[in-house]
């Protein structure tokens, strides 16, 4: 049983116009690690160690870590095929900072279930895992949803159907955008943030919802980036998150001064993200977000785009 060492990029949750059903993986551009990784290895006892730039944010008790829980329900979900569970220890590098709607726990959860997949020789299939990882994720953001772990663990950008036979659908991207995350450096609790929202909706903003996803949808499909632009607007999560994000106003306005394409909320926030038309304008808005935007040394920008691939193994 040889270590093995997985990778989780960050994403974009609901990526404005679907709240909940929409996700898109992020990869800098600039090769920077924008994600969690841990490493499983053969033990005597199960322990597990956290490092990374945001260990220090996380509990000090590894027992309340979600990367220990992923191990105990992959432990259990495994004695139920009559397979015996391996004993390993696992390190978690905490490199995506908690609560800042990069899908820091997703990335952490698919991380750790895909080492572990991997360590046991793939015991379980791509659907089976995304349930359970799914399952793991409801634990911290008080309801399961898949816009997070589904572009984390398989790429690309993802739609979820609500079927448990196949959870997620791939989409098409418009190869040509560049995506600009901004991440202020506050938290902004998921659990928080869903409970700002209100729990019905108008007729109108259900029907505005439902003809934006679907106009996004078919013009991904014949490449008309200039139809999937006009309809990436938040109308249910925006309108009442954006009070939870200082600044967020005069940074859309910023960016789309700029030439960007779109402005929203990365999932639950502080992140924001700008689909921009190409790299240069993508530059000019990350600039002035890094200048403007972010509140903290805690805080950073990049230039990213969409990648095919989502959560990778190696050999440690």
């Amino acid at each position: 049983m040889k270590p093995v060492r997985a990778y989780a990029p960050a994403s974009i949750g609901n990526v404005s116009l679907g709240y909940d059903v929409l996700g898109a993986a992020l990869s800098p551009v600039d090769g920077t690690v924008l994600g969690d990784e841990v490493v499983v290895a053969p033990a005597a006892e199960f322990a597990l160690t956290v490092e990374g730039a945001f260990a220090h944010k996380l509990p000090a008790d590894p027992a309340t870590n979600i990367v220990s829980r992923c191990y105990t329900h992959f432990c259990e979900a495994l004695a139920r095929t009559g397979r015996h569970a391996p004993i390993v220890a696992m390190t978690l590098y905490k490199n995506l900072p908690i609560g800042s709607g990069l899908g820091s726990s997703a990335s952490s959860i698919v991380a750790a279930f895909h080492a572990l997949n991997a360590y046991c020789d793939y015991p379980f299939d791509e659907n089976t895992l995304l349930i359970m990882m799914g399952e793991l994720e409801g634990q911290i953001s008080g309801s399961v949803h898949y816009d997070n772990v589904a572009p984390c663990y398989q790429g690309g950008m993802t739609l979820m159907t609500g079927a448990a036979k196949q959870i997620t659908v791939s989409l098409p991207v418009i190869e040509h955008w560049y995506w600009v995350a901004c991440y202020s450096g506050i938290s902004v609790s998921t659990a928080e943030a869903r409970d700002i929202l209100p729990r019905t909706l108008p007729m109108d903003v259900a029907l505005s919802f439902g003809r934006q996803l679907g106009v996004f949808v078919h013009a991904l499909h014949v490449r008309d980036a200039e139809l999937a632009a006009s309809v990436m607007q938040d109308v249910i999560a925006e309108p009442y998150r954006k009070a939870l994000l200082p600044g967020f106003d005069d940074a859309r306005q910023a960016s789309l001064a700029q030439g960007a394409l779109a402005f929203g909320i990365s999932g639950s926030g502080p992140t924001v993200f700008a689909a921009c038309p190409d790299e240069q304008i993508a530059n000019n808005v990350a600039r002035w977000l890094a200048d403007n935007y972010i509140q903290n040394d805690d805080g950073f920008c990049h230039v990213c785009q969409i990648p095919a691939q989502g959560a990778t193994i190696r050999p440690e």
